[in-house]
């Protein structure tokens, strides 16, 4: 390979969600990402309350990493920032290794992005993209359940001015009941203001900022009223950029072995709603959508969340959709939304400090409530109820066990429920429509003959030891059953088997003897050039002869109906036949 031509192969893509620049729809851009400021600045610093730092960090999580993804995703639409999954995920992982709120704390939410961003990477270089696709839409929807559930448990304390004295959301939840006597009634007046004002501004329109307006209406109220004298509130909040540089943490490799189980499920959850985000997007609009690409902009967005200070960010649903609905078209809303907050940032802290607790409690309190999918779950139930029991255990996993073994638990039933899908074919009898001059599938019960002497038997997997047995069960039971003209050959129609391990070579070698046994012999059609080299590898080519072999099922019918007019063989096969692979 010439030096150019490896220059363009290790070239490092960038802008492939800005370029190339729709002017027309630049101003559009420009207020979707308005709108995305006016949305997420207040959601962001909600999140914080799961996760447990600053309030500035949320924030934080918009500056840096947002313009990261902009610059080296590929996705146009994909908005990336704070999200209550991955800071449950989190928050639930840390408890014990260090006290909630404290600089510990954070430099340890930030040294998770790091790792985050670290696994990302990885898993570009080794092209893993495709493990998005493994976990199922069922355990997604009982996952985000089971989070919303627990967020939304654990922030009813806050929404009464109690303190919260646990993290597993069903004990929180019996112990603010206990307490709901000592609520302290200026908290509880703001929550139900700031659900009110929420919810009538989504009745109005999505596009209504319902979060700021009452962040805004709060702080004026607040400071008006003099509220900091009653209930809790945010307090100083610091103003200007974040410090950059590595977490202030003692490194050590057993402190590394308690973080790499939680920055894996956030890797898990990031790489799977991010890339179900951006595939969604990019079908709707027909714009060009690159996993692996994605991978290093996601990787690039929290290594800037680890050395920014703050907590890992992930391809947000909510916020693509602002973006969507506000009209954004590519990532220049995002990176408008980012100027917006560095002047935050800058010029307009100060007012933050008059905020009460309260209003994130009951903004994160929405949001979560908003995760719960009660249409999704029943349409689960009603389609496919299976499925339904499996996205159930899910969600009640996360609520009652913890996060991270959720997303663990999901992954395992996603892979479960594949192979319980796939290891067994749902296989039939190819037979001949006598009415339609044709063919037909019929029930394997029937083992319709498709030319006399001739059955052909069509098998709709790949060939492995799971379903090897299958394999040679129902090949078999095909050969015993009576027909009007004694069975002579099996042609397997193998157009589905995409692969066969070594377990069914084995299987095949010894069902071959079986039916020779019985004077049956066993043909193959539509078998792909990549099996076909495994026949070769695993010598059973040589085991059935090359003269087995069949381009197409009509080619086998035709030698056999040939055979049995010139000679009466009972094979469809002679020294003659040239295989049509």
């Amino acid at each position: 390979m010439t030096q150019q031509g490896e220059g363009r192969r290790f070239r490092l893509p960038v802008l492939q969600g800005v370029l190339p620049v729709d002017r027309a729809g630049l101003t559009r851009d420009v207020l979707a990402g308005l709108t995305l400021a006016a949305l997420a600045i207040p959601g962001t610093m909600g999140y914080t309350k799961i996760i447990g730092t600053p309030v500035i960090t949320g924030l934080y999580t918009i500056l840096i990493p947002m313009a990261l993804f902009a610059v080296f995703g590929s996705s146009r639409h994909l908005s990336v920032g704070a999200d209550s999954a991955t800071a449950a995920v989190v928050a639930a992982g840390l408890a014990g290794l260090a006290v909630r709120g404290s600089n510990e704390w954070l430099a340890l939410c930030s040294l998770l992005a790091l790792i985050a961003g670290v696994l990302m990477f990885a898993a570009r270089v080794l092209r893993l993209g495709f493990l998005a696709d493994f976990l199922s839409r069922t355990v997604l929807v009982g996952f985000l359940t089971g989070v919303g559930v627990q967020v939304a448990l654990l922030e009813v304390s806050g929404m009464l001015g109690l303190q919260r004295t646990s993290n597993d959301p069903l004990l929180e939840i019996v112990h603010d009941l206990r307490l709901i006597g000592d609520s302290n009634a200026y908290a509880v007046c703001v929550s139900l203001a700031v659900v009110a004002v929420i919810l009538g501004c989504r009745r109005i329109s999505e596009r209504v900022p319902g979060g700021l307006i009452a962040v805004v209406g709060a702080i004026g109220i607040s400071w008006a009223l003099a509220l900091d004298a009653h209930l809790e509130t945010l307090g100083a909040v610091p103003s200007g950029l974040p410090t950059l540089g590595l977490p202030q943490v003692e490194w050590s490799w057993p402190l590394l072995q308690k973080l790499l189980p939680i920055a894996f499920a956030c890797f898990v959850v990031i790489l799977a709603q991010s890339a179900a985000t951006s595939r969604a997007y990019a079908a709707k609009y027909s714009d060009r959508f690159d996993e692996n690409v994605d991978m290093v902009g996601l990787g690039m967005a929290n290594l800037g969340a680890g050395l920014s200070g703050t907590f890992i960010v992930n391809g947000s649903p909510t916020n693509t959709a602002m973006v969507d609905g506000g009209g954004g078209r590519s990532q220049v809303a995002q990176l408008t939304t980012c100027v917006l907050v560095l002047l935050v940032l800058l010029f307009l802290t100060g007012p933050l400090a008059h905020l009460p607790t309260a209003v994130l409690s009951s903004i994160v309190f929405l949001v979560a409530v908003k995760m719960i999918d009660i249409q999704g779950m029943r349409r689960i139930y009603v389609q496919a109820r299976a499925e339904f029991w499996v996205a159930l255990l899910t969600a009640a996993t996360v609520v009652v066990v913890g996060v991270e073994q959720g997303i663990l638990l999901a992954m395992v039933l996603s892979l479960l429920d594949h192979v319980r899908r796939g290891y067994r074919g749902n296989n039939s009898v190819i037979a001949a429509d006598k009415k339609h001059k044709g063919w037909l599938t019929v029930p394997l019960g029937e083992a319709r003959q498709i030319a006399p002497g001739l059955l052909a038997y069509w098998f709709t997997n790949s060939l492995y030891y799971a379903n090897a047995g299958q394999f040679a069960e129902e090949v078999l039971q095909l050969a015993k059953a009576r027909g009007e003209v004694p069975l002579r050959c099996v042609c397997v129609q193998a157009a589905a088997i995409g692969d066969v391990d070594f377990s069914a070579a084995a299987m095949l070698r010894d069902t071959s003897k079986l039916l020779e046994g019985q004077g049956i012999s066993l043909v193959f059609a539509h078998v792909s050039p990549a099996v076909r080299e495994q026949f070769d590898r695993y010598g059973l080519t040589a085991v059935f002869g090359a003269d087995a072999f069949y381009g197409s099922l009509r080619a086998v019918v035709d030698a056999w109906e040939h055979m049995q007019d010139a000679t009466g063989a009972s094979s469809p096969t002679s020294a003659g036949d040239t295989p049509q692979v």
